[in-house]
């Protein structure tokens, strides 16, 4: 028996890896996240299809139960893919679940995928670095497992580029953050549905982009490059 935790890439199913195309063409069960393009699975032909999807606000299955579930499903079958949207290791909580695998004693491999972070970005034409403008770039979530006692993320990023995934519903409180160490008037570009049907793409400042109508699953994009983009595409808020 052996576990595939693979990466689905940002959204659009043409963005997934040959390599995570063959794997789940051998695979006899697939547990699949919410932001896993529906349409990948139609390489895992024949295999059972197990939904262990998370949002915002709502869990349809615990992290715990999602683990639990893993086991038992790699001791009942000889091949089965864990399907995570983005990549398994850029906040998909997949060292939790190979954790849980180590335990028992099961095998595993990881495939990766193209995480959002860049791939979103890069898909709308915005560099997340650019020579003169932007020689680093940092990724943070934006929304901290409320559980802790303490939150990790400290907004004094010294990197060019700050990309916030899972960021949306915190989106007023994470950039009154930074605007402690930034000036408000930094640009931001917001990505809705990246890579998918329904793409829009907002741009603003740190100072005004809470204020736009804007709806999950999006990320954010945080600095000079913005302007970059907006330049190269004629763009203007």
């Amino acid at each position: 028996m052996v576990v595939y935790l693979v990466g689905a890439g940002p959204g659009d199913p043409e963005l997934i890896t040959l390599k995570a195309v063959n794997v789940l063409k051998k695979a006899d069960a697939v547990l699949y996240d919410k932001l896993a393009n529906e349409e990948i699975l139609k390489y895992a032909d024949g295999a059972k299809l197990i939904y262990v999807g998370k949002q915002a606000g709502h869990h349809y299955k615990s992290q715990d139960e999602i683990n639990k579930l893993l086991v038992e499903e790699a001791k009942e079958n000889d091949v089965v893919v864990r399907l995570k949207g983005g990549d398994p290791f850029v906040f998909g909580r997949g060292g939790e679940e190979i954790l849980a695998l180590v335990e028992e004693g099961i095998d595993f491999e990881l495939v990766p995928g193209v995480t959002s972070a860049i791939g979103v970005p890069t898909t709308i034409g915005l560099p997340v670095t650019h020579r003169g403008v932007a020689t680093s770039f940092t990724v943070v979530t934006g929304h901290e497992d409320p559980t802790k006692c303490k939150k990790q993320v400290g907004w004094d990023f010294k990197a060019d580029t700050i990309v916030i995934l899972m960021g949306i519903g915190n989106l007023a409180e994470n950039t009154a953050e930074i605007m402690k160490y930034k000036d408000p008037q930094t640009p931001v570009c917001v990505i809705e549905n990246g890579t998918m049907e329904g793409q829009r793409i907002i741009t603003g400042t740190l100072e005004n982009i809470a204020e736009k109508n804007i709806k999950p699953p999006a990320l954010v994009v945080i600095g000079n490059v913005v302007d970059v983009f907006k330049e190269m595409n004629q763009i203007s808020d």
